[in-house]
């Protein structure tokens, strides 16, 4: 069988860049394992779920192979976005994504992982393997060594009864979990937080940012929402208005403008699943979920130009495991597609990134609003 073409695999509409590629060699490692496993213990195509695919870099070269029927999930939209593009390409078929629940591993024998960044999504995922999959299924989690801890493995023991590292190659380290042991009458997610301060509870599944607690960078945004109140009321608040917290994670931003301006249409939007349902979840804890509609979308993509008055705004410096602002200049660029004439974006930053400059050039006029030792917050207005 010919090798599969790991480098026709690309990441758009996810940034693009010299230093970012749509796989490494934990992929290749994980495919290589799953190949073979499913022949050594007989496991058919159906019995296969992949947790953690970037761009399909695990789904497409098992699809290939011949074990069409895999389920997929990948918490972020823009991969699932970038797996269908990919496939389309390379005319792959066979495959089924999925959210994180029962239809995805239910009698599923092998489950293929790329480890996640946080341990409380690992948590959340080998509960859910665990709770759902087949008795005898075995866990194949990948990672880069570099980013690998022996609490990961912590994590897994707490849901396996066997779990074995296996020797390093390219870079890259396999863990072999098995033996699943019995799940807790509950999931453990999502868990929830009350911030009085705020007024706010927070809750959050295992792979939302920051979980349950409120990031440094929101607090400093939510202080000036607070000191400027009648403004944002102005803004928001005016018949036929519409506000987006672009990127809202566990959904701070928008709950508190909900509670805070109760005549506003506030949509929340984040391209990740697991903030997504966190958000939704917030938005009930703090009775505003008739009045905020939370979407899975990539960069509000779906949000009509010229269309909003007031974006907020709190863009991400990390793709994956790397530093890099693109992430935040497609939410800039986002921002300024959607607002109408005289919008505004409230944003929070890194005081040492450029992003002051960025909104200047793609949507107008900007103003520095608040500054600590680590962040700014913003306004500008759409020219």
């Amino acid at each position: 069988m010919p090798e599969f073409p790991y480098a026709r695999l690309r990441r758009f509409p996810d940034v693009e860049a010299p230093n970012l590629q749509a796989w490494d060699a934990t992929d290749e490692l994980l495919v290589e394992a799953a190949r073979a496993s499913a022949v050594e213990h007989g496991i058919d195509r159906s019995a296969i779920a992949v947790i953690g695919d970037g761009y399909g870099a695990l789904a497409l070269p098992l699809v290939s192979a011949g074990l069409d029927g895999v389920r997929v999930h990948q918490d972020l939209v823009s991969g699932r976005r970038a797996l269908a593009r990919n496939a389309a390409e390379l005319g792959a078929r066979g495959f089924d994504s999925r959210e994180l629940d029962a239809e995805l591993l239910r009698d599923a024998r092998l489950v293929l992982l790329q480890l996640p960044k946080g341990l409380a999504e690992l948590e959340e995922i080998a509960d859910a393997v665990a709770r759902w999959a087949a008795a005898d299924v075995m866990l194949l989690a990948g990672g880069r060594v570099k980013h690998m801890t022996l609490a990961q493995n912590e994590v897994l023991a707490r849901f396996f009864g066997h779990v074995q590292p296996q020797r390093a190659a390219r870079k890259s380290r396999l863990i072999v979990a098995t033996d699943p042991r019995p799940a807790r009458a509950d999931p453990p997610f999502p868990v929830s937080s009350m911030h009085p301060e705020f007024g706010l509870t927070l809750c959050a599944h295992g792979g939302a940012f920051a979980g349950d607690r409120i990031d440094i960078g929101t607090r400093v945004l939510l202080d000036v929402m607070r000191e400027r109140a009648p403004e944002l009321a102005a803004l928001a608040g005016r018949e036929g208005a519409t506000a987006v917290d672009l990127g809202c994670g566990t959904g701070a931003l928008a709950a508190s403008l909900a509670l805070a301006v109760p005549s506003a249409r506030v949509v929340a939007t984040d391209r990740s699943a697991a903030a997504v349902q966190s958000a939704r979840a917030t938005m009930a804890a703090n009775g505003v979920a008739d009045r905020v509609t939370v979407t899975l979308d990539d960069a509000g993509s779906e949000i009509p130009d010229g269309s909003v008055d007031l974006v907020l705004l709190n863009p991400p410096f990390h793709l994956g495991a790397s530093v890099h602002e693109g992430a935040g200049r497609r939410l800039i660029d986002a921002a300024a597609r959607m607002l109408r004439a005289g919008g505004e974006v409230w944003t929070v930053f890194n005081s040492h990134l450029d992003h002051r400059r960025a909104l200047a050039a793609a949507v107008g006029v900007t103003e520095q609003l608040a500054r600590t030792p680590k962040f700014t917050v913003t306004r500008s207005v759409r020219r």
